[in-house]
């Protein structure tokens, strides 16, 4: 498919995925003449990146995890990476929820009385 199919069936701009191709992120696909043809794995990979994105990480962490083995997206490696996010977004609500009971206690502990 062309990149106009391309940036429907994403929800990406066309100008948002020749940037994630020039920043390397997704490689150069195949061309038909003087188009670029996408297929599924490049939708793939461009939802991912989107959604990654939206959850706040940096497309410098995406280019450090996204690479290719035998000319296939090596999902392994990404697995990987979305798992340590996931382990690092638990810590934070851990922490999060440890300031909530500090401050709880925090507050218990002053006693309004009017005098």
């Amino acid at each position: 498919m062309y990149i106009g199919e391309a940036s429907q069936k994403t929800g990406l701009s066309i100008k948002a995925i020749r940037f994630y191709e020039a920043r390397g992120l997704i490689k150069a696909p195949e061309r038909m003449g003087r188009y670029r043809v996408y297929k599924e794995s490049d939708l793939e990979l461009l939802r991912l990146i989107k959604e990654a994105k939206a959850m706040g990480i940096s497309l410098s962490q995406l280019q450090q995890v996204i690479s290719y083995q035998n000319g296939q997206i090596d999902w392994r490696t990404i697995k990987t990476f979305l798992a340590e996010v996931r382990q690092q977004l638990i810590q934070r609500i851990t922490d999060i929820q440890d300031k909530i009971a500090l401050l709880d206690s925090c507050y218990e502990q002053i006693d309004i009385t009017e005098a």
